[in-house]
């Protein structure tokens, strides 16, 4: 199973990105979804997470009222629409996916798959 994720760039502060991540291959039935980012000279965080079958969500205190995880499971999809955005949010972001359970899960030591990242830039 692969993870690609797309939909980075960059935009200024206030503005909004769509980030997009597509699994592909033999996927399980039931997995939870979730996006982490690692900024320059920081560890990666947590940023939201999402169930497989009731799509509970997960997030961050930095990002919550301002970024959304949504899923579309007959794409095995997962998308972080992300809001008002602020010069903090720079960062490369990744997806990752829990085979084990269906999630959502905060730590990353719960996530079996990463995708390559894609980078976010936020400028003030």
């Amino acid at each position: 199973v692969q993870l690609q994720a797309f939909g980075g760039g960059s935009v200024q502060a206030g503005g909004s990105l769509r980030l997009s991540c597509a699994a592909s291959g033999r996927t399980p039935s039931n997995y939870g979804m979730g996006w982490f980012r690692q900024a320059p000279d920081k560890e990666r965080e947590f940023v939201a997470a999402i169930s497989w079958s009731n799509g509970m969500t997960r997030y961050a205190d930095s990002v919550k009222g301002r970024f959304t995880i949504s899923r579309d499971n007959a794409k095995n999809t997962v998308y972080l629409q992300m809001n008002s955005l602020k010069p903090e949010d720079t960062a490369v972001y990744y997806c990752a996916a829990d085979f084990s359970s269906g999630g959502p899960f905060v730590r990353a030591g719960y996530y079996d798959r990463w995708g390559q990242g894609t980078q976010v830039t936020v400028s003030s």
